[in-house]
Formats: C-alpha cells, sequence, structure tokens
C-alpha cells in the first residue's frame, strides 16, 4: 500500500492490524471480503471473534434495514424501547430458559467487551467488600485500566502510564506443566500467602489472545471450588469463546458442573459486528443502585435488533446440530497438518491448540506463526497469530459450509507445509 494515504496522514499510530493486512477492503459476505481492486479474500480473523456468523448474514442484515426504515429509536440511554424488550424476552427463550438459567439478569454496561468485565469486577467488589481479583496468565480481559491489570499482554500493560494495581495473577492450566495450578491457586488462598482474599476470580475457559490455551473441565471446576471456599465471585469472560466459537453458546457449557456467578459476553453477541456488550449477573447478587453504573450507549437499539435475529441460529437445530461436525472437521485437519509437519521435519512441529471453531496451531518458534500467516495473506486467506505471536489462530465463521472449508484447508496445508517445513508441499493456488 502506498505510504501517502489518508490513513497515514490522518489516524493514529495506535492501529494495529491494518498494519498486517495492508490493503483497503469495500465489500464483505459471508467468509469472504473483496478489496478495492476486486481481489476476494477468505476471512479467518473474523473480528476477532466479532463475526462469528460471517459478514452481513442476510437474514439480519434485513432486519436492521427494516429497523431502520421503520424510524425506531437508535440510541435511547436504557430506556425501555421496543427492540430491547425482544431482544431480551429472546434471550430468556432461546439461551436462559433451556440452559436452566432464569436466575441470571442482563445488564447492558456499553458497547465494548472491556465495559463488560470492568463492570463485573466492580460489581464483585461491591458485593463482597473486597478488592483484589486473582486473574490468570495468559489472560486478555480488555484495555481500560481495570480490565488491562487483568490482562498479561507487556505491551498493552506497557501503555497503560499508571502502576495496574487490584488484581494477583496466578498460573493457567497447563502454565507450569504438569504441575497442578489449581492446587496452585487454592495454596495461595490460604491465609498468610500474602494474597488479599479476593472479591472474583476472573478467567476464560479459552484464552482466545493468550494461544489459545484450553482450561480442561477438571481444572476449571476446581477453580470454582476454590472460588466458592474462599467467598469469592467466579467470573467467566466469554468475551471471545462465547457465542458459539467453541461449539456451544457459552463456552462454559463444556463443563457442564461449572455454575459462573457473572458472564461477560460481547463480540458477536450483536451477530453483524456492531458494538454491542451484556454483563450476566447471578439475581442475588445484582446489588446495583439505579443509575450507580452508568453508560450513553448502553441502549444500541440496533445491535438489539440484529442480536435477537442471531438468536435464530440458536433456536434452529440443523445450526446447532453442525457445530460439532464443523469444529471437528476444523481439528482433525489440523490435527492431520500437525502430523505431516512432524512426518516432515523428524520431530514435532506445531501442536493443536484451542477448542471446537476456535482452534489453531502452536508453533516453538514464533517467527514461523508470523511468516505463515503472511504467506496466508499472499494466498488470500486471512488470519492472526496470538500467544506471543507462537500460534496461528484460525477463526472460520460458524456458518461456513463444508464445502466451503474444505479448499481453504487444503490451501492452509499447503502453505504451512511448505513455509513451516521448509519444503516443497505441491503447487499452492490463491483462495479466492
Amino acid at each position: 500500500m502506498p505510504q501517502d494515504t489518508v490513513f497515514h496522514r490522518y489516524e493514529s499510530n495506535v492501529r494495529s492490524y491494518c498494519r498486517e493486512f495492508p490493503v483497503v477492503f469495500e465489500r464483505a459476505g459471508g467468509a469472504y471480503l473483496w478489496d478495492t481492486s476486486g481481489r476476494r479474500y477468505v476471512d479467518l480473523l473474523c473480528g476477532a471473534g466479532a463475526l462469528n456468523y460471517g459478514h452481513n448474514p442476510p437474514e439480519i442484515t434485513r432486519r436492521l434495514v427494516e429497523y431502520l426504515g421503520s424510524g425506531g429509536p437508535v440510541q435511547s440511554l436504557d430506556l425501555y424501547t421496543v427492540a430491547k424488550a425482544e431482544f431480551l424476552e429472546k434471550f430468556v427463550q432461546t439461551v436462559l430458559l433451556p440452559r436452566h438459567m432464569c436466575d441470571y439478569v442482563v445488564q447492558f454496561p456499553g458497547p465494548a467487551g472491556t465495559l463488560a468485565v470492568e463492570a463485573a469486577l466492580k460489581l464483585a467488589r461491591k458485593v463482597t467488600g473486597r478488592s483484589n481479583v486473582i486473574a490468570f496468565t495468559g489472560g486478555f480481559h480488555g484495555a481500560s485500566l481495570g480490565s488491562l491489570a487483568a490482562s498479561s499482554s507487556p505491551v498493552l500493560r506497557g501503555a497503560a502510564g499508571l502502576p495496574l494495581a487490584g488484581v494477583s495473577v496466578l498460573p493457567y492450566d497447563g502454565f507450569l506443566g504438569d504441575q497442578d495450578t489449581a492446587a496452585v491457586l487454592e495454596a495461595m488462598l490460604r491465609p498468610g500467602s500474602g494474597i488479599d482474599p479476593p472479591a472474583a476470580i476472573l478467567l476464560e475457559t479459552v484464552q482466545g489472545e493468550g494461544g489459545l490455551n484450553a482450561a480442561s473441565g477438571d481444572w476449571l471446576r476446581a477453580i470454582q471450588r476454590a472460588a466458592r471456599d474462599a467467598g469469592a465471585l467466579l467470573v467467566v469472560d466469554d468475551i471471545q469463546a462465547g457465542c458459539g466459537r467453541t461449539g456451544r453458546l457459552f463456552s462454559t457449557e463444556h463443563a457442564p458442573d461449572l455454575v459462573p456467578d457473572i458472564i461477560c459476553l460481547s463480540k458477536s453477541l450483536s451477530g453483524l459486528g456492531l458494538p454491542m456488550a451484556m454483563t450476566l449477573i447471578r439475581r442475588d447478587l445484582d446489588k446495583w443502585r439505579p443509575g450507580e453504573h452508568n453508560g450513553t450507549f448502553r441502549g444500541h437499539n440496533l445491535a438489539f435488533v440484529t442480536g435477537a435475529a442471531a438468536l435464530d441460529y440458536w433456536a434452529d437445530p440443523a445450526f446447532t446440530g453442525r457445530l460439532d461436525q464443523f469444529a471437528e472437521t476444523v481439528r482433525a485437519g489440523l490435527t492431520r497438518l500437525a502430523g505431516e509437519l512432524a512426518e516432515q521435519a523428524g520431530c514435532p512441529v506445531a501442536t493443536v491448540v484451542g477448542r471446537g471453531a476456535m482452534s489453531g496451531l502452536r508453533f516453538a518458534d514464533p517467527g514461523v506463526a508470523a511468516r505463515v500467516k503472511d504467506e496466508l495473506f499472499r494466498a488470500c486467506v486471512i488470519a492472526e497469530t496470538s500467544g506471543g505471536g507462537h500460534t496461528l489462530k484460525l477463526f472460520p465463521p460458524l456458518t461456513m459450509r463444508l464445502a466451503e472449508w474444505k479448499p481453504v484447508a487444503d490451501l492452509i496445508a499447503a502453505v504451512t507445509l511448505e513455509t513451516a517445513g521448509g519444503g516443497h508441499a505441491g503447487p499452492r493456488r490463491q483462495a479466492a
């Protein structure tokens, strides 16, 4: 891309994704993006999990256009609106009732996931009267100061400009190899450890930005027991792993005995990529006084409309039934690819990580993942890295058909074998 563009002249240096994928996009649909030259790209970035149903799903877009044409309010603070009522009713009927979760209430904290986390931590501190929060290595919870204090990214933490206090960080599942890190947590919660009793224990069941580390069900249940024993609230950040990304609407459903006190949702909640966040609170913990936590954009009615439309997917057995098959196909392809890499190199090169359609390959050398990502982009496939650059992260739309996925998976395999293995993997074609 030429350096003398409106972006280079007037947009802040803080921009990041556009540096990795330096083209101007003009059109989008389903699993694809088109740049201004008409070149088509397969989008496996999916808004970092904000586009689980792909770009511009027609049935959701249609509802949005109809609502705008009707003259319905767009911005409403937290006033009652028809759009909000319809979203809440549908969320209860489609999500809460079938999962026996009617003892939760919904808070709309504002348009961003970090605001859902901020609200959860503030409420946990209010309810318990404590200030400390336990978070985990590899976690990412947002870039606003409260959420950032619980996040591990050295780049983001270094930009804070002041000490990030109020959070104790302990090892996530697998961080210490074979050592039981849940036992470490339990030990550190005993009196005399130097860690103040926590108001909350905050975790992701799959750490998207941390490198697709997936916690086991046993570990999650042990953390829940530790939280209960310590009188702390269990807060699950499901912002990236939720809304179906792992194959279930909530990622916690992979550990059926896990019952969080608070769940944070955002990203694909609106179904169309519109800003929307939710803090789902156990009813007996809803100790807010009216207006005690507020924000101008709590009532994004366009997101209510599209979010309600997106819930139709979860009422459709055909959609929910194929999620497991799609996830298994993605994982099986990655497993075969890891095996081919090992056979080619004569030793293990990459490990399959993540869960469901939130999966990827972790390389020991972070330079390998970056090179594969760059070569994929040259072949018109957009994917990102995470976990300090060690993990190639693949987020295909959950609505992608298997017939669409197969040629993309073949291309990913060819590019990865050629790039990571240093060998020749046969002719490579572009995804478009």
